[in-house]
């Protein structure tokens, strides 16, 4: 299953690294230099790709026509839920999964 994970922060990192070990191919998509470099030397520099996840360029380049499914776990719940409409109606990923930051938000994301 190709997997793409938006946010490498510690949710996105461990994430990636339990489904490595389960034999999926992942790609982390982390806008932060340090955290990237860091992800991909832990993980290997093909397992993480820097840039702005709720562009669609850049699931473009991540290969988003591809994947099976995509995760939002960065910190900012409109970043989360623009990354799983893109991947899903641009895209056509069958499935995606958003983390809820904030209670508040839930609702919004069920719609």
């Amino acid at each position: 299953m190709y997997i793409i994970i938006a946010g490498g922060g510690k949710v996105g990192y461990y994430l990636a690294k339990e489904l490595l070990a389960d034999g999926h191919e992942i790609l982390v998509i982390e806008k932060d230099h340090r955290n990237a470099a860091q992800i991909g030397a832990e993980l290997g520099e093909g397992a993480v790709m820097r840039g702005m996840a709720d562009e669609a360029s850049t699931l473009e380049r991540a290969g988003g026509n591809r994947a099976d499914l995509v995760i939002a776990v960065t910190g900012e719940d409109e970043d989360n839920l623009v990354i799983c409409q893109v991947a899903r109606l641009r895209y056509n990923v069958p499935r995606t999964i958003a983390r809820v930051n904030n209670p508040k938000n839930e609702e919004l994301f069920h719609r």
